[in-house]
């Protein structure tokens, strides 16, 4: 089955994650929600992403305002696709913005629309990389692209 690991930076962002979640829900793809700062637990955060794959996850979800480093920390500790979504917490979420997508060669995020419009993209966006492998979520990626017309 596929599986996504979602981090937050605090339980503040709670609202963001559950419209991630709700979305891979909808694409039979399972998930669980971590609340962990880059900041104030970067060793559960590094544990958490390094060890990502081993535990089954194929792709992370890092959300975070303010600094908006988890995005970037989570792909400094995997080699799994991080897909960061800024949130706004300061600035309308613009510094979150930069600071997502602003990451160093070779240590790539891929970035989505601050906050809630954001946060349901990066499950599609997963949704997508998962349906490379699992044809279970292509069929139900393609159900979801039709109905949008």
């Amino acid at each position: 089955m596929a599986k996504v690991l979602i981090i937050i930076g605090s339980k503040s962002d709670m609202d963001y994650a559950d419209k991630c979640k709700s979305q891979l829900d909808d694409f039979g793809i399972e998930s669980i929600i971590e609340v962990s700062s880059a900041h104030r637990n970067p060793q559960k955060t590094e544990k958490l992403t390094a060890g990502a794959a081993a535990s089954g996850f194929e792709v992370i979800i890092a959300m975070a305002g303010l600094s908006a480093a988890l995005p970037g920390v989570a792909a400094a500790h995997s080699n799994l696709p991080v897909i960061g979504v800024p949130l706004p917490a300061a600035l309308d979420g613009m510094d979150a913005l930069l600071t997502t997508v602003q990451m160093p060669p070779g240590i790539p995020v891929a970035a989505v629309a601050i906050g809630s419009p954001g946060a349901k993209n990066a499950a599609v966006l997963a949704a997508r990389i998962l349906a490379l492998k699992h044809d279970d979520v292509k069929k139900k990626l393609i159900t979801h692209r039709e109905s949008l017309r």
